[in-house]
């Protein structure tokens, strides 16, 4: 009988997830209510996630929403993506990954020639997103993952002034990838030396220890099952 009663369960909580999330709903109707054409694109999950793109313009204004009108007091994280295509091709990752991808036919993977944003879609090389949730109320729990394209002087509003733990999630950011946060209390590296050149989590920024010595994974694989070399073979036919 416990058993009976927990299979139910399962299937129940899976055929409950509906196929519109109307608190999500209602939490992206109020952001537009608030920024007005400045949300840019939105998804939702239902019973899942929400995600919501804004003008750069609206960066800041879209935090201040989350915090005082929705009531999304938890502050998670703020980064920076860099959507550019590695110019130095997949060369840190394992044959054994390139391979499967080839067999899968999965050639975006294998060579990425153009930049392919993630949800909710982009226009710029550099994107910020930022995860903030309500978790205050029961009930009421829910979290969005905000996003805006960053404009190319690499500047966009801080967060700080809204949710003052964003101060060494942007501070990282400025020093890994370049982008001014305006507004932030004091940009200044964390783990580099003041002297350093070059932002390490750009993609076009040589990492020359994997140039001079590949990732063990890319020469010490072994063979792909029936991938036997000519060379092989031919040893094998000549000891028979």
């Amino acid at each position: 009988m416990a058993d009976d009663t927990s299979t139910d369960t399962t299937e129940g909580a899976v055929d409950d997830v509906p196929e519109v999330d109307e608190a999500r709903e209602g939490i992206v109707a109020r952001f537009r209510d608030a920024l007005g054409d400045a949300v840019v694109a939105t998804e939702i999950q239902p019973g899942l996630d929400t995600w919501i793109r804004v003008r750069p313009d609206a960066w800041r204004a879209a935090a201040e929403t989350a915090r005082h009108q929705l009531g999304a007091r938890y502050f998670a994280f703020v980064s920076v993506i860099d959507w550019l295509p590695s110019p130095f091709g997949r060369s840190m990752d394992s044959a054994v990954d390139l391979e499967l991808a080839r067999r899968a036919g999965d050639e975006a993977a294998v060579n990425a020639a153009e930049m392919q944003h993630g949800v909710t879609g982009g226009d710029t090389r550099f994107q910020v997103f930022g995860r903030v949730a309500s978790v205050g109320r029961p009930g009421e729990y829910w979290g969005v993952t905000l996003k805006a394209d960053v404009p190319d002087d690499l500047t966009i509003d801080s967060w700080v002034p809204v949710y003052a733990g964003a101060d060494w999630h942007e501070r990282e950011a400025w020093e890994m990838f370049g982008v001014t946060f305006t507004g932030h209390p004091g940009l200044r590296n964390m783990y580099l030396p003041s002297d350093f050149e070059g932002h390490p989590l750009r993609k076009d920024f040589p990492l020359l220890a994997r140039m001079v010595k590949p990732w063990p994974g890319i020469v010490d694989v072994e063979p792909m099952p029936g991938d036997d070399s000519p060379a092989e073979s031919s040893d094998e036919e000549a000891a028979s």
